[in-house]
């Protein structure tokens, strides 16, 4: 069905299958991604002795995935209601400013790690590889000022959309007609991805072939990088490129019709395949774990820290069992009790004095 607005008339479509299947699917969004990336900025902020570039990059992408994590609930219940929302004109601004800056955040900060792993293996003599952390701070304060610059205009607009007595919440919606606004949203939304995309693509094969060129690899400093850069490139693949391509089919059929009917399977693959987007702040923590040996090495040792605390645990708590289980035989085998008690409490102290010594 078509809803006209007063300048431009735009296509409302029933989607049953996205209020049914999209609800628990971004939950599931919202607990592993807010897991991960809370638990990788205690890592980068509590547990990393040394800070690179590339370092605050990733922290900044993770502070972007921990606070984009709290639109997917509201975007959940959206989706619930059958595309209602209830929760005023400010929120939904601001949700729809929050995904769309994340978006760019994700691509932006992984093409700049990619970019310092290129030039720290490529070319490892520049002097950007000299430039610290203050200069990796003015970069991220760039590419934040790029970000808000791009997208600040999704909180200024109005993107209420009534259709069959139901306020949609919706920064994308296929509408008839020349409207600026949306022609730079949909432009600047293939745009952040195809150039960055083009950059991570030539980092990736520079960096590959020189581990092809390298004899001696005696550190895996180049082997860490190409792992590194292909999973960027497995997350621009997996969670950017099917909305992408699904909103560049959108502008295709737009060249060729007017009517909404044919539209319909168009937008239900882009609704679809946004949820792929949101799944990128799921995936980035992985990318944290090849980015650096210094944050895989903190997060094996923390892990081992907290598989020792839960045995020296279980073991103290195996050991006082033991002891009330003596007790309570003392009490009805007091013969029993006697002969073995000296034996036990002293292979118990020598527990105890191991597990000291653990800790």
């Amino acid at each position: 069905m078509a809803n006209f607005t007063e300048k431009y008339p735009c296509c409302a479509f029933e989607s049953p299958m996205l209020d049914k299947y999209l609800p628990p699917i971004l939950v599931l969004e919202f607990v592993f991604g807010l897991v991960g990336n809370v638990g990788a900025l205690w890592m980068f902020v509590f547990n990393l002795d040394t800070w690179k570039p590339n370092s605050v990059y990733l922290t900044h992408l993770a502070v972007a995935d921990s606070i984009v994590m709290f639109c997917l609930p509201f975007r959940a219940d959206y989706y619930r209601r059958g595309k209602h929302w209830i929760h005023g004109d400010v929120l939904c601004r601001i949700m729809l400013f929050m995904l769309a800056a994340n978006r760019a955040a994700g691509i932006l900060f992984l093409t700049a790690v990619a970019v310092d792993r290129y030039f720290k293996i490529v070319h490892p003599m520049n002097t950007i590889n000299r430039m610290g952390l203050r200069y990796a701070l003015w970069v991220s304060v760039g590419l934040w000022g790029l970000i808000i610059a791009a997208t600040g205009y999704l909180l200024m607009n109005d993107h209420f959309f009534i259709s069959n007595n139901r306020t949609q919440c919706e920064s994308f919606n296929i509408c008839v007609g020349s409207n600026p606004v949306t022609t730079w949203h949909d432009a600047f939304y293939v745009i952040q991805f195809f150039l960055p995309t083009a950059i991570v693509t030539f980092c990736t094969v520079c960096i590959t072939w020189q581990l092809r060129r390298k004899t001696i690899d005696s550190r895996g400093k180049i082997k860490r990088a190409v792992q590194f850069v292909l999973a960027v490139a497995l997350i621009f693949i997996i969670c950017f490129f099917p909305s992408t391509a699904s909103r560049i089919a959108v502008w295709i059929l737009k060249a060729w019709y007017d009517d909404c009917q044919f539209f319909q399977e168009a937008n239900l693959a882009f609704y679809t395949s946004v949820c792929f987007t949101y799944f990128n702040s799921v995936l980035n923590p992985i990318v944290y774990y090849f980015s650096s040996p210094a944050f895989s090495e903190a997060f094996k040792k923390q892990f081992n820290r907290l598989l020792k605390k839960e045995e020296q645990i279980d073991s103290f708590t195996s050991l006082l069992w033991s002891f009330k289980v003596f007790r309570i035989a003392g009490y009805i085998f007091p013969f029993i009790y006697c002969a073995v008690f000296e034996a036990c409490m002293a292979n118990m102290r020598v527990k105890l004095m191991h597990s000291k010594k653990c800790i």
